[in-house]
C-alpha cells in the first residue's frame, strides 16, 4: 500500500517534473508564422504553415473533435520566438492519447479503477484533529455523492495499511468506464495522477463534482500543512505547474465529453 500511495504522489508533480526536465534542454526556435485548423483524413488537424504537426514519435496530430483541435491551435500561436512544451499541456496530453493509441486504452481505463480502489479519500489521518475533521468533511461527501450515484459501498480505513474495497464496488467504477473514448480515458488518467484519486477524477466526469471541488478535495492535507507551517516556494510553484496541467486536462475532459 506503502508503494501504492508513494506512485500516487509522484504522479502528482509529473507536469512540474516535466517543467524541470525542459529547464535543461535548449528550446526550439518558432519555424512556423501562420497556425490554423482544418479537417484531416480521420478528423481535424491544427496546421502550421499548412502542415499537420507530428508526435514525438512522428504520428500526425489528428483528433475527432473540431474544438480541441482549435484549442491545441490558440497553444501554438500563443508561441513566441522559442516553442516551450510547459506552455502547451493540451498539446501534451493530445500527443500523448495518440502514442498510446487503442492498444493501451483498456490498460488506461484499468489504471483508474487501480488507483481508486486504493484511492486518497480512503486513507485517513487519525491526528491532528482539525486534519480528521477536514477530511471527513470533505472527503466524506465525495464518497457519499459517489456511493448514492453507483449504488455501492466504500472501506474508509485510518492509517495507510491496504484495506480492500468491495469487488462489486470495483466492478462498477470498471463498468462505468466502459464507454470511454481513447481521448477520454487518456485525460481521466491524467486527473487521476495530478490528483492522487482515481475517485476524484471519476467524480468529475459524473459531473458528481465540479474542477474547483476537485481540486480542493486533492489537496486537504497539503492545505493543512500550509496552514499550519506556511506555504514553501517550492511546493507553491510545484502546485501551481500542477494546477495548470490539471485545468489543461478539464478542459479536454469537457471537450470530449461534449
Amino acid at each position: 500500500m506503502r508503494e501504492f500511495l508513494e506512485d500516487a504522489e509522484s504522479h502528482r508533480d509529473d507536469g512540474y517534473g516535466r517543467a524541470q526536465h525542459l529547464n535543461k534542454v535548449e528550446l526550439p526556435k518558432r519555424f512556423y508564422k501562420a497556425v490554423g485548423v482544418g479537417s484531416a483524413p480521420g478528423g481535424f488537424a491544427v496546421t502550421l504553415d499548412g502542415k499537420t504537426p507530428r508526435t514525438p514519435a512522428q504520428k500526425p496530430v489528428v483528433v475527432p473533435y473540431p474544438a480541441l483541435a482549435e484549442v491545441m491551435a490558440e497553444e501554438w500561436a500563443a508561441q513566441g520566438e522559442f516553442i516551450d512544451p510547459r506552455t502547451m499541456p493540451v498539446v501534451r496530453l493530445v500527443n500523448s492519447a495518440i502514442e498510446a493509441g487503442e492498444e493501451r486504452h483498456e490498460a488506461l481505463r484499468a489504471e483508474i479503477v487501480k488507483y481508486a480502489g486504493n484511492d486518497l479519500l480512503l486513507y485517513r489521518a487519525d491526528h491532528p484533529r482539525e486534519l480528521v475533521a477536514e477530511q471527513e468533511r470533505v472527503w466524506d461527501a465525495a464518497l457519499v455523492a459517489l456511493a448514492r450515484h453507483f449504488e455501492v459501498a466504500f472501506q474508509p480505513t485510518i492509517g495507510i495499511l491496504h484495506q480492500p474495497q468491495p469487488a462489486p464496488t470495483l466492478e462498477r467504477l470498471a463498468a462505468s468506464l466502459s464507454d470511454t473514448t481513447l481521448f477520454e480515458a487518456v485525460t481521466l488518467n491524467s486527473l487521476t495522477g495530478l490528483t492522487g484519486s482515481g475517485l476524484l477524477a471519476i467524480a468529475l466526469r459524473e459531473n458528481l463534482m465540479d474542477a474547483e471541488a476537485v481540486w480542493t478535495a486533492a489537496h486537504v492535507d497539503e492545505d493543512h500543512n500550509i496552514r499550519l507551517w506556511g506555504e514553501v516556494h517550492e511546493a507553491t510553484e510545484r502546485r501551481e505547474k500542477r494546477r495548470m496541467e490539471f485545468d489543461a486536462a478539464v478542459k479536454v475532459l469537457e471537450i470530449v465529453r461534449g
